[in-house]
C-alpha cells in the first residue's frame, strides 16, 4: 500500500517514548530554564501541554488500540510541528534544538512508506527553516538549514535501505520456516495452520472446503531403481503440478514428508474431483523423468459433508487415500459421510 504502516506495535512505542520525553522537556525548557521569568499564563500553558503530552504518551504505550489508526501515519508531521513550535516559543535555534527533528525523520524511515518519507523530509525542512531564519542571521541560518537538510536526507536513505534489507531477510527466513526445502510448497507446520483457518472460515461462511491427500505410487521403487536424485525430481514435478491446480488465492499445497502431499481447496466435492482429473492430466504430460510420469493415489474429503473439524477432515481424507490404494493404486477415493450419531433418547427409542 502507498501509505502502509509497518510494525504498528513498534510505531506506537516510538510515539509513546517521544511524547513521554517531550512533556518533561517542554516543562523544563519553558518554565524551569527560560531566558526570562515566565508569566503565569505562559507557565499555565506549558504545564497544561506537559500534562497532555504525558497523558498521550501513556495512552500510546499501554492502550495503543484506543488511538485512531491515522495517528500513527501523521505522527512524524505532528512531531516535527511540535519541535518547530517549541523552538520558536523558546527562540532556540541551537544545534541541540535542531537535532530533535531527527525523531520524525527516523520514525518515518522506519515505519512508513517512501512517499511519506519524502513528505516528512519536506515538512521537517520547512519547519527548521522557519526556526533558523526567524532566530539567526541569514548566513548562519542558510548554513544550519542546509546542513540539517542534507543530514536528515542521508539519514532517511540509510535507515530506509537497512529496513528494506531486513524485510527481505525476514521474508527469506519465513519462507525457510514455513516451506518445504525440496519442493517449495508449505511444510506441515504451515499447512496445519492454513487448514485450521480454512475450517473456521468454512464454518462461518457455510461454504465447503476440500482436502486432497495423495501419495506417489511405488515411490520406493523409483528411488531404488533410478536413485534418490530422480526420486527428488519426481517429487518436484508432482509439487509443480499440484500448484497448478491450486487456482484460488486461498488454495494451499503442502508436503507432509516423503512422497505424501496435501492440497487444500475452497471448493465442493465436484470441484475437488475435477481438480484430481486436471492433476492426473498434468502429471501424465511429464516427460523429463527416466521413470516416466509418476502414478498418484488420491483421497478426497470435504467439510462439512464428510467432517466438521480439522482432525476429522484429515482422518477422512486419509481413509479415502487408503481406499484408493486398496483399489489398486492410481485411483481416487472419496470419503464416506460420517456415521449418524444418536443421542441417548434416540438410542432408548431404538431399543
Amino acid at each position: 500500500m502507498r501509505y502502509q504502516l509497518r510494525d504498528p506495535a513498534g510505531a506506537s512505542r516510538s510515539v509513546a517514548y517521544l511524547l513521554m520525553g517531550a512533556g518533561p522537556f517542554m516543562f523544563v525548557t519553558g518554565i524551569v530554564l527560560p531566558p526570562e521569568h515566565p508569566s503565569m499564563v505562559s507557565a499555565a500553558i506549558f504545564t497544561l501541554l506537559t500534562v497532555i503530552l504525558l497523558g498521550l504518551g501513556v495512552l500510546c504505550r499501554w492502550r495503543p488500540e484506543r488511538m485512531p489508526h491515522l495517528s500513527w501515519l501523521v505522527a512524524p508531521f505532528l512531531g516535527a510541528g511540535l519541535v518547530t513550535s517549541l523552538n520558536l516559543a523558546t527562540s532556540d535555534a541551537s544545534t541541540g534544538a535542531q537535532l530533535f527533528y531527527l525523531w520524525p525523520v527516523l520514525y518515518a524511515a522506519n515505519f512508513l512508506s517512501r512517499t511519506v518519507n519524502y513528505l516528512s523530509l519536506l515538512w521537517v525542512s520547512g519547519g527548521n527553516a522557519a526556526v533558523v531564519f526567524g532566530v539567526l542571521d541569514v548566513h548562519q541560518a542558510v548554513s544550519d538549514w542546509a546542513s540539517l537538510s542534507v543530514a536528515m536526507t542521508l539519514t532517511t536513505i540509510v535507515v530506509t535501505s537497512l529496513r528494506n534489507r531486513n524485510e527481505k531477510l525476514r521474508e527469506v527466513l519465513e519462507r525457510q520456516a514455513y516451506a518445504d526445502p525440496l519442493t517449495g510448497v508449505a511444510n506441515r507446520r504451515s499447512f496445519d495452520g492454513e487448514l485450521a483457518r480454512a475450517i473456521t472460515w468454512a464454518d462461518g461462511a457455510q461454504q465447503p472446503v476440500a482436502l486432497l491427500t495423495l501419495d506417489v505410487d511405488y515411490f520406493k521403487k523409483i528411488n531404488d531403481t533410478w536413485g534418490h536424485a530422480v526420486g527428488d525430481q519426481a517429487l518436484q514435478a508432482v509439487a509443480e503440478a499440484l500448484q497448478k491446480i491450486a487456482h484460488g488465492p486461498e488454495d494451499v499445497v503442502g508436503r507432509l514428508g516423503g512422497d505424501e502431499f496435501l492440497v487444500l481447496l475452497r471448493t465442493d466435492q465436484a470441484g475437488a474431483l475435477r481438480a484430481t482429473e486436471e492433476l492426473r492430466a498434468l502429471v501424465a504430460e511429464i516427460d523429463s523423468l527416466p521413470c516416466g510420469p509418476p502414478g498418484l493415489s488420491i483421497g478426497v474429503a470435504v467439510a462439512p459433508e464428510h467432517a466438521a473439524t480439522t482432525e476429522e477432515l484429515t482422518a477422512a481424507s486419509d481413509a479415502a487415500l487408503y481406499q484408493a490404494k486398496e483399489g489398486g493404486r492410481g485411483r481416487t477415493g472419496v470419503a464416506s459421510p460420517p456415521a449418524e450419531r444418536h443421542n441417548v433418547d434416540q438410542l432408548t427409542a431404538l431399543t
